[in-house]
């Protein structure tokens, strides 16, 4: 085996990393994410669509598995997994994502609620007419390039001959490496025109073209209220549409009316209806508003309907503000134009979008007609052959009698050769030394059939010949003409818009910000509780008082606060919860009520409570905090007051923990225990004040594995008792120490 001389490369590793990822972005970009300019397709729903037409799926076929489609697909053209080719399938069929969908789907194709599809073996799937006529067609008159698949065994088309602004009518979303593109779908009729104006001018403006496309077009209608925000969207490509749901009234029985939602916004589609409802449900149960009894969702095959039962003489238009304000009934959809236009990502405005398919289409036409131009031609020659043939086939018939094979007849149909050719006359082979039939007109003669020779047969051609020379005229003009070219990619526009264009689905207006008023809270003094099981609800103070003996040893807090005030939860961990009392379940006394943890950020299998307290007494205390390490300060109550549902409140060394945090003033003194039965008496004064992302102070000096185990407070003139290991000890009689020292230690 012979030697291999090794050749190293020396190289910065950052431009190997920095080359290497840029190659891996673009390849995400150009062939995986982002559409082009010229069809709006991404490659796997061309190449899907393109196996769909070779595999002869039309709409006037029967369906055909998608399992059978999608593994086409991949192994042919798209080598990227099934899932990425079979939802691409699917949402070409969803009507509800699509403005115009391309591929007729049989089975579940999910739901605009957010229901998947089945399984690709369940479903069945053929194009739809409008891709047939508009997508695939001339595919075999060489009007586009076709580029070798991923392993050189198949040909795929670099574009499909696309005869609308695709990207515009059905958009596009995706997401690639460092860039989105998110591209609303508009309407079919009001888009070709605004394509057959921009031919008719070319220096048309936004502005003008807006005459024509209102905006986006939803397939959820709904109602875009920022109208006058979309001409700058439109110059160039990106900026956020205000959308909302369509609300209607009903009157109701007994004047319980109704509202209903009839349409939602195209961003409220899939889960993001459970959402809405759940968001509903919220705004009742948090008392925002006591106008909605009952909330369902009606909706069907038939269309959207959500209703929402009102309690008799609601406020009808504070509260659809609401929904606007507190739901997503009213939401934004951030516009990206972004598509791949010359091999090159860009974000283009819809004139640019709209000249990059015009240019397409007469690129198409120019392609297309020539190669019509060109069978013409070849059609015009054979004719032009066999008229001629017919003024002198007795000649011909002459020729192939006295010939001895096919080649001789030819080298005499085209240049006069009569050598080896038996002829009656001299006047015979003096004519058939003038013939100077072409090649294909001598083939054509020779294959010429008997019957062609019946007088209304040649009558016939001589009609075909005719018809032929018109269709030449006709496509020389249309290549050597521009407004030939013009006239001919309108009329095929306006055929599309004939059959398949449908009336507008979303409304565009100018509409006011939502507006509501926020019905005033009563403020009113509630009992807070929660038992030691974490669950936790609010009580009127007279339902307390009837039984206080039962709350207070039932519940392991108990505090008197406002319903307009805050709960302050701080665990070992150091962190503050915050919860409104509001939104704590407010009923009767035996009512289960509601666990923390689904109040707030807290989490009962990962921290335990130390302290629970009205936000408004925190903010008149100073907070003591004291670690297991033995660290301790004070912080003042006001840092406590914060909008964030979860704060540090304290900073904590590695694996320490916070044993206590109490609610007092600056005077008095601390006694510390720890595990080991050490026991430190001092004043408060000793204990620094600190900001609460501060570690603090040490308290006292720790023994080897030992650790903070209690921590008691006393007043002035305090005599507290406690039991430690079955013996009594005062902690006013316990020795006055300072802080920072060892303090201690209790005989038992």
């Amino acid at each position: 085996m012979e030697n291999i001389q090794e050749q190293i490369i020396r190289t910065e590793y950052s431009d190997v990393m920095q080359k290497s990822y840029i190659d891996y972005a673009m390849s995400v970009i150009i062939a995986r994410a982002i559409p082009d300019v010229r069809d709006g397709l991404k490659p796997v729903q061309r190449r899907t669509l393109y196996d769909m037409y070779e595999l002869g799926i039309k709409y006037d076929r029967p369906y055909r598995k998608c399992a059978r489609i999608v593994g086409d697909t991949m192994g042919k053209y798209h080598p990227h997994g099934d899932s990425s080719i079979y939802e691409s399938l699917v949402v070409m069929a969803q009507e509800f994502k699509k403005g115009l969908p391309l591929v007729d789907g049989h089975g579940n194709f999910g739901s605009i609620e957010g229901d998947g599809a089945a399984a690709m073996r369940y479903t069945e799937a053929r194009l739809q007419k409008i891709t047939q006529e508009a997508y695939l067609n001339d595919l075999d008159k060489d009007v586009v390039d076709f580029i070798p698949n991923f392993d050189g065994t198949e040909k795929e088309p670099a574009v499909l001959p696309v005869r609308l602004p695709n990207l515009l009518v059905n958009g596009a979303e995706g997401i690639a490496v460092g860039m989105v593109t998110s591209i609303p779908p508009h309407n079919l009729g009001e888009v070709i025109d605004a394509v057959k104006a921009t031919i008719k001018n070319n220096k048309i403006t936004t502005e003008e073209l807006m005459q024509y496309v209102q905006g986006p077009d939803f397939p959820t209608g709904g109602i875009v209220v920022n109208k006058d925000d979309l001409l700058q969207i439109y110059k160039t490509g990106a900026g956020k549409i205000k959308l909302r749901g369509k609300v209607a009234f009903e009157p109701g029985k007994n004047g319980k009316d109704r509202l209903v939602i009839t349409e939602i916004p195209y961003t409220m589609m899939g889960a993001n209806i459970g959402k809405f409802l759940n968001d509903v449900a919220t705004l009742v149960e948090t008392k925002k508003t006591n106008d909605i009894v009952d909330i369902s969702n009606q909706s069907s095959k038939d269309g959207i309907r959500i209703v929402l039962e009102l309690r008799k003489n609601a406020d009808h238009e504070n509260l659809v503000n609401m929904l606007y304000k507190k739901t997503r009934l009213e939401d934004t959809f951030g516009v990206n134009m972004l598509s791949v236009a010359q091999g090159k990502p860009e974000t283009l405005g819809i004139k640019a979008i709209i000249e990059y398919h015009i240019d397409f289409q007469f690129e198409l036409a120019t392609r297309k007609y020539k190669t019509l131009l060109a069978k013409e031609l070849n059609k015009k020659e054979i004719q032009e052959g066999l008229i001629k043939a017919c003024d002198v086939i007795d000649l011909i018939i002459e020729i192939l009698r006295g010939s001895k094979n096919q080649k001789q007849v030819k080298e005499c149909l085209i240049n006069g050769v009569t050598e080896g050719i038996k002829f009656k006359s001299a006047a015979s082979k003096k004519a058939a030394a003038s013939l100077n039939f072409t090649e294909a007109q001598a083939t054509a003669i020779l294959e010429m059939r008997l019957y062609k020779l019946i007088g209304l047969e040649i009558e016939a051609l001589q009609k075909e010949h005719e018809a032929t020379l018109k269709n030449i005229a006709s496509y020389e003009d249309i290549l050597n003409n521009y407004k030939s070219m013009a006239k001919v990619i309108i009329k095929e526009l306006d055929a599309i818009k004939k059959e398949y264009a449908r009336p507008r689905r979303t409304a565009i207006e100018n509409a006011a910000e939502a507006v509501y008023e926020e019905k005033k809270i009563e403020e009113m003094e509630v009992i807070f509780l929660m038992d030691r099981f974490g669950y936790a609800k609010t009580i009127d103070v007279t339902a307390y008082d009837r039984n206080k003996e039962a709350a207070d040893s039932e519940n392991k807090y108990v505090l008197s606060c406002m319903n307009t005030d805050k709960i302050c939860i701080f665990t070992d961990t150091g962190k503050q919860h915050l919860i409104k009392v509001m939104d704590v379940p407010y009923g009767k006394f035996r009512d289960k009520g509601k666990p923390i943890d689904n109040l707030c950020n807290y989490s009962s299998s990962e921290e335990q409570i130390v302290l629970v307290e009205t936000l408004a007494k925190v903010k008149m205390s100073v907070l003591i905090f004291t670690t297991k390490t033995g660290m301790i300060k004070k912080v003042e109550g006001t840092e406590f007051d914060v909008a964030k549902r979860t704060i540090a409140a304290t900073k904590l060394a590695e694996s320490d923990q916070v044993v206590s945090v109490t609610c007092l003033g600056d005077s008095g003194q601390i006694v510390l225990q720890t595990d080991q039965g050490i026991f430190l008496r001092f004043l408060l004064e000793e204990v620094p004040q600190k900001k609460k992302g501060a570690v603090g102070v040490r308290g006292i000096r720790l023994s080897e594995n030992d650790f903070i185990q209690e921590v008691y407070y006393l007043l002035s003139q305090d005599d507290t008792t406690i039991l430690y290991k079955d013996k009594e000890v005062q902690l006013s009689k316990l020795r006055l120490g300072k802080r920072d020292t060892k303090g201690t230690k209790i005989r038992v």
